[in-house]
This record gives structure tokens, sequence and C-alpha cells, in this order.
């Protein structure tokens, strides 16, 4: 059962199980890079006969496999599919950055340019589960960033197939080639290039412990989204909510993982004893109830801040959770006190589950309290920025002295050189006698 706590009985940093998220697998998963290395695709499928159990001879997916998936997925999937391909459309396009160019000096031009990552690598777990969602939160905006090749990773199961659902939504996002492979394998061929996976610029999507640390362990040779932890939800709750629909909420995240936080802050100690109940009643129903039974029993907590939803609001933004749900009246009264959060789930009828499939709004999101200072995948993920700088002679003569009166301050005597050396050749037309400058 969970356990209710009056706020102040343990500090705020102990109220996400956070601390239980070590895993001893680094050397396990530097001996998989090494070998992927070394082997390439002979150690891909290794690896797929001994973790995945199939015997694969090749490891991309076929378009006749692409077109096979497609025809097998049900219609009226489908058309989920493609409606919430297109509200993550919508909204992530809001998020295109322009370059620009500023010319509001005489003889000066300086601008940025915004360019796409040119090949991204999307891990999406599989096996014996699938996540089309992942597919389409993880593909999209990289494709609205104008990313050249899209190459996505799955491990297959025992037959060697990949989900079909998880094709078909590769197909509705335009993912460019699809491997058929998993875990820290997977992560080292897109870092590395192997024969048949093409070397990716930067790698995103969740995974198990063994992907987060093969992440962790190429950044570098990479870039990628982040590291991320177990699922977390936070719902804040007045004493008007159902208890029925906040005990769902907090059950969607406890289903993914038996590490998962799924905590209630409420102000009515109410609420926060018929939550309980409630949730004593749905467990048992769920097909995960194993699952969703120790994240619960180990992790879930119901903290009561008598009569102070604003402490609430306090605790909220001390802990960063990945999802908060504010589950009062009159929600965006709130909204500019939130400083910390993944995604934000704004009023009595909006659960989090509408940002894992549908809204439009990213689902990959910052965990571990990184959400103090990083934020859910977006468009800005799969785009780099270079600066420019032109200066005429005429410009820089007017700011070269003071250039150089920098530099020497910081000792780099080349540095203010380079500056004033051309105005000694532009004022005396000397072209190799500057010795004295």
């Amino acid at each position: 059962m969970i356990k209710i706590y009056n706020y102040g009985e343990f500090s705020n940093d102990e109220i996400f199980a956070r601390g239980n998220m070590a895993s001893n697998v680094e050397g396990v998963v530097a001996e998989i890079i090494r070998e992927v290395a070394v082997r390439g695709d002979e150690a891909l499928l290794e690896y797929g006969r001994r973790f995945d159990k199939a015997d694969l001879q090749t490891l991309e997916v076929s378009p006749q496999e692409m077109e096979e998936a497609f025809g097998a997925v049900e219609p009226e999937f489908i058309a989920i599919l493609e409606e919430a391909a297109v509200n993550i459309r919508s909204f992530h396009e809001k998020q295109v950055r322009n370059s620009f160019v500023i010319s509001e000096q005489d003889g000066v031009v300086l601008g940025q340019k915004v360019m796409p990552i040119e090949r991204v690598g999307v891990y999406v777990p599989g096996g014996t589960a699938a996540y089309p969602s992942t597919v389409l939160m993880d593909s999209i905006p990289a494709k609205i960033a104008g990313c050249k090749e899209i190459v996505m990773v799955t491990p297959p199961d025992e037959e060697g197939k990949v989900s079909p659902v998880i094709l078909a939504a590769a197909r509705i996002a335009g993912i460019d080639r699809i491997f058929k492979i998993g875990g820290a394998q997977a992560v080292a061929a897109l870092a590395l290039g192997t024969e048949s996976v093409p070397k990716v610029d930067k790698i995103v999507g969740p995974g198990n412990a063994y992907v987060a640390e093969a992440k962790r362990q190429v950044f570098g040779r990479v870039a990628i989204d982040m590291i991320a932890g177990p699922s977390e939800i936070l719902v804040v709750a007045d004493g008007t909510c159902n208890p029925e629909f906040v005990a769902a909420d907090l059950l969607s995240q406890a289903e993914h993982d038996k590490m998962a936080s799924a905590v209630l802050v409420t102000d009515s100690r109410k609420l926060a004893a018929e939550v309980s109940l409630a949730l004593e009643r749905q467990i048992p129903k769920l097909p995960r109830a194993d699952i969703a039974r120790a994240s619960i029993d180990n992790n879930g907590k119901i903290i009561v801040a008598e009569d102070d939803l604003m402490l609430a609001i306090d605790i909220a933004n001390e802990i960063a959770p990945e999802h908060l749900e504010l589950c009062v009246d009159n929600p965006f009264d709130y909204l500019d006190k939130i400083r910390h959060a993944g995604s934000i789930f704004m009023g009595k009828y909006c659960p989090e589950a509408l940002g894992d499939y549908f809204a439009g709004p990213n689902h990959t999101l910052p965990t571990s309290g990184t959400a103090r200072f990083s934020s859910p995948l977006s468009v800005d993920d799969f785009v780099k920025k270079s600066q420019f700088t032109y200066f005429t002679a005429e410009a820089l003569s007017k700011v070269a002295e003071k250039v150089a009166y920098f530099a020497h301050k910081e000792g780099l005597d080349a540095h203010a050189r380079s500056a004033v050396l051309r105005n000694a050749v532009r004022d005396t037309n000397v072209t190799d006698d500057t010795d004295g400058i």
C-alpha cells in the first residue's frame, strides 16, 4: 500500500526514488562497444543471437518487411498514428529557429546559421514490448529540423521480426533506414558505424540501463539527447479532485517500471486517504499489476501539505519532476509559478497519457531532477548553429586597438598583433616589414 506522509517528515530530495538508480553495467557495456568497434556486423549478429534469441541473416529491415508490417496493422490504429503524427508535427513546427543577420554598424555583418544535424540515430525499445509513440516523438522533430537521414535501431523478437506497429509508425514518421539491433550494441553501432549500419552524429531515445550506459560512454564521439532514468510523475491535487482519476494517473507511470516513482502532493488529508484506497482497487485490475504494485509500494508516496496548495507547488519546483500534473481548479493561475518540470499537464481532465501519445508536446523528457536545467526533446535537439562575423578594413581600424588592449590584458600578444597588423599594413602599405608591431 502507498505510504502517506505529512510534509516535513523527510527532505524533498527523498520524495522520488532517485537514489536507487545505480547499476553496475559499465564494464559489460565497455566490452560490447569494443567488440562492435573491432568486429562490426559480426558482433551485432552474435549479440542478436545471445540477447534477443534471434538468428538474423541481415540486420536491416527490408522494403518488403515494411510493406507487410503496414498491411498487418489495423486501419483504425493507422488512422490514430497518423492523427497523432499531425498533432506532433503541428506542435514542433512552432519550435523551428531561423538564422539571422545583424548589420547595424557600418562595415560590420554578424550572424548565426541554423543547420540540421545531418544523420540522426533513434533508439526504440522493442522485443517483448512495442513503443510506436517513441518512434513518432523522437523522429518527427528530426524531420522538421531537416536532418538528411534518420536511422532507427530496435531489437527484434525471437523470430527476427520487428513489431508491425513500430514499423508502421516509422513509415508515418518518415524514417529512412531501420536496423534490427537493440541494447548497448545498437548504440555502439550508431556511434561507430559498421559494414551495414551508418555512423550517426547524434543518438536519441530511451532504453534500459545498458542503453543508458552505452549512450554515456559514446558521448563525445557522437551527441546524445539525455541519460534518462526511471519514469516519474508528481500529481499536485486539491481536495476537490476525483480520487479515482488521481489513482489512475499515478498508476499510468507506476506500470512502466518497478523503479518508477508516482507521488501525490495534496492539501487534503481526506483526498490522500481516498486515493490510497482507489489505488488498492485499481492495481489488481492491471495486466502489469506486479510492476505497478512494486512501484507503488516501494517508491510511491502521498504527501499531505495541509491546507497549503502553494506549498505543493514549492515541492514540485524543488524536486523538478519529469511529469507534473496540476489537478486543480484554475490551473493557469499556477502555471507561472512552476519553474522546474519536464512536461506540465493542466487541470482535472488532462491525464499524462495525453502527452505520451497524442496531444503533440514531446514525451521524451528530463528525469532525475534534470528538469532544473534541461528541456524536453525538441527541434532544437536536431540542429546546430554556426556564427559568422565580417568586418571591412575601415570597420576593423576603428576597433583594432581595443581588441589588442583586451588581448594584452590576457597575456596573448599574438592575438593583439593579429588585430593591429592589418591596420599597419593598410596605413603604410607595408606588406612584410611588420616586426615592430
